[in-house]
């Protein structure tokens, strides 16, 4: 099916589905959860520079999705965690993968920048 084709209600696109699955913060997202369940403020402190909206948007995102779910126990404080469904369990693998290809090409990555960036001065 073409991806500017009409599609059901309940289904997605396969734009919007690599969309969701290529956004910045829902790959280290789920890179950190694909270790285990994780509150929210671990995530916080795991994902330098997002902001306490970016992550609960991008949480909320994946939770709906069917990527993540979200469990309060009941306490005082309430306690929230975050863990991979199945569904998400089966991006770990390529997710770490994609993360392994980016630390060892990054150093290339940045000269092709810097180069590029002179020559288009």
């Amino acid at each position: 099916m073409d991806d500017g084709e009409t599609l059901p209600a309940e289904m997605c696109s396969l734009r919007e589905v690599l969309d969701l699955v290529g956004d910045k913060w829902a790959i280290r997202v789920l890179v950190q959860l694909g270790d285990g369940p994780r509150r929210f403020s671990e995530l916080e402190r795991a994902l330098a520079g997002v902001s306490r909206r970016m992550l609960s948007l991008t949480l909320r995102g994946l939770e709906r999705n069917g990527l993540v779910t979200r469990k309060v126990y009941p306490e005082v404080p309430p306690r929230v965690e975050y863990t991979m469904t199945p569904h998400g369990a089966e991006l770990d693998e390529p997710l770490h993968a994609l993360s392994a290809w980016a630390a060892k090409h990054r150093a290339k990555v940045g000269e092709a920048r810097r180069a590029y960036d002179v020559a288009n001065a």
